[in-house]
């Protein structure tokens, strides 16, 4: 690592992530799962002939699920 590149070794906080900054981004993430979700599961009801790559498109929803629901527990922690 170049520490001469690492802005944050002097413990200046003037970067540091505002809890707005920090809920703006999480509440991003938040709305691109849950289109990569709805995405995914429209996908996967559009296939008929492979089995298998529904499955995975399920699966890959699923996840997107779970990472939402994770996120809004984040972003509700916010004050």
């Amino acid at each position: 690592m170049n520490h001469n590149r690492d802005y944050d070794r002097d413990g200046d906080r003037e970067d540091m992530l505002t809890e707005q900054g920090l809920k703006e981004i999480l509440e991003h993430s938040y709305a691109v799962e849950n289109e990569l979700m709805r995405r995914y599961t429209m996908t996967a009801e559009q296939i008929h002939d492979n089995d298998e790559l529904k499955e995975r498109l399920r699966n890959f929803a699923e996840g997107n699920a779970k990472r939402t629901q994770q996120l809004r527990d984040e972003i509700n922690q916010i004050h």
